[in-house]
């Protein structure tokens, strides 16, 4: 284990997180809100720790699979317990637990909250709640990847370990530059955003707020009732049309950029994702009608929007959908367990991921009709290797392990089974709503510390994917190799 090269690497993050504040201490300095002295409370110690520890460049770099885990679970650990200090220190949100809760469904892009009134919170540490959203939304480590100096050739293994989907690939022969390309993607997408719903007649603040939570799919809002609370037709189709952009997976842009047209056209996934999309949409459209006047344009309204919200994983809401016939209720669920394409910023099991174990499956009834029959599965006109396979069919058993040992352990509070089981859903799969309670006007603050511990582990493990941050808690991981 390369502890030099680990304790290195916090260290830059630790600069960037206090460079990052810096956003929200714009708004604070714009808005003269008591922001200021919280954010300023943590940015500079977090500054100086992270410079002590970059002082001196370790000799080996090398960094393999195993310093990559430990380095992406300790990141964003630390990043969430680091950023949970100003809601503190501000007494916005007093209870640590409470402002750590918030602030990994921020980073981890969850969006669930503990807050009954968002907009009581200062504009500064309501800018610092959705910027976490953008943050975590394309991954922080990629981020200092992009920005900082290379300290190891092997630093692919970081952009694997927090890059969520089945497999992560190189888009240059750089990692560097790789990271550089993901990220001006993203930037555009959430400044073209930004603009568009500044065209609608929305202040900047929430613009800026609502494109930074949309970009991350993370459902943060400025306003109490959610983008609902802008009844405004045109801010809900654009936020719908960049859920959808944002759950794509970004590698298809930067073909489109090389004018790759017929490799993006021949993708499968993207097939299935806006196929599921359009079909569900159409479902839950003709199925809640009847709550509309039977009027086909306002179901679809309210229908379109919050099928791309859970399917993209983004959780934004404009209706009630725990109000909704069971069919509908249904069909969102299980849109929160497929979640968006990998590679993207949205969560849930990824559409490439439910294609994999999905043909598996198929290829393993085949051969117990005909053992001697030699069938393969393939993605996207390729063979998946065997080692692929094992480790999604791996992946998908530590999933259901967790969630249904997640649900188990949230039962002893006083909600139903099905509030229960949906929270440790939709923290798994980074959704950020539930049913009942937890529904998309409700919150999360009526569960007990414990539980809110319990959520806070789904979600970081949801968002990471498991491995990361199974592996960094295994005591095999710190012996020597």
């Amino acid at each position: 284990m390369n502890y030099s090269m680990i304790r290195y690497i916090l260290g830059q993050i630790f600069k960037v997180e206090a460079a990052l504040m810096f956003v929200p201490l714009a708004v604070s300095l714009y808005y003269r809100d008591e922001g200021m002295v919280p954010l300023l409370a943590v940015m500079i110690p977090l500054g100086f720790a992270g410079c002590a520890m970059t002082a001196r460049r370790p000799e080996k770099q090398t960094i393999y699979a195993r310093e990559g885990f430990v380095i992406v679970a300790f990141a964003w650990i630390f990043l969430s317990v680091f950023g949970a200090l100003p809601f503190v220190i501000s007494e916005s949100i007093p209870n640590f637990i409470d402002a750590l809760f918030e602030t990994v469904s921020g980073f981890t892009t969850t969006g669930s909250t503990i807050l009954s009134d968002v907009e009581a919170l200062p504009m500064s540490l309501l800018m610092w709640r959705s910027f976490t959203h953008w943050i975590g939304g394309m991954g922080v480590l990629v981020f200092a990847l992009a920005l900082l100096p290379s300290g190891s050739a092997q630093s692919m293994y970081i952009m694997r370990a927090e890059v969520p989907g089945p497999s992560v690939g190189k888009l240059v022969a750089k990692t560097q530059i790789t990271a550089r390309i993901l990220y001006a993607i993203y930037v555009f997408f959430t400044v073209l955003e930004a603009l568009l719903l500044r065209l609608t007649g929305m202040r900047w603040f929430d613009c800026i707020a609502n494109a930074f939570a949309t970009a991350g799919t993370g459902g943060f809002s400025v306003l109490n009732q959610g983008i609902g609370g802008y009844n405004n037709v045109w801010v809900e189709v654009i936020i719908t049309a960049f859920m959808l952009i944002f759950s794509i997976n970004f590698n298809l842009f930067y073909m489109l950029l090389m004018k790759q047209f017929y490799d993006v056209l021949r993708n499968v996934e993207i097939k299935v994702f806006f196929a599921i999309y359009l079909i569900c949409t159409l479902i839950v459209t003709f199925n809640i009608m009847s709550m509309y006047n039977n009027s086909f344009s306002h179901a679809l309204r309210y229908a379109g929007f919050t099928v791309a919200s859970l399917s993209s994983s983004t959780g934004f809401g404009t209706a009630d959908y725990t109000q909704w016939p069971v069919l509908s209720q249904t069909i969102l669920i299980l849109l929160m367990f497929c979640g968006a394409c990998a590679g993207s910023t949205g969560g849930g099991l990824k559409v490439a991921r439910v294609m994999i174990l999905f043909k598996s499956g198929v290829s393993e009834l085949r051969r117990q009709i005909n053992p001697k029959l030699v069938s393969t599965v393939k993605l996207e006109g390729q063979v998946v290797e065997n080692e692929q396979i094992r480790t999604q069919g791996a992946f998908f058993v530590l999933y259901m392990a967790i969630l249904l040992v997640s649900t188990l352990l949230l039962s002893p509070d006083k909600y139903s089974f099905d509030v229960s089981f949906s929270a440790a859903l939709t923290a798994m799969n980074n959704m950020g709503p539930g049913l009942g309670a937890i529904g998309p006007y409700g919150n999360f603050g009526g569960f007990t510390a414990f539980s809110k511990l319990v959520l806070i582990f789904d979600m970081l493990v949801g968002r990471l994917e498991i491995f990361p941050v199974l592996v960094a808690f295994m005591p095999r991981t710190w012996k020597k190799a």
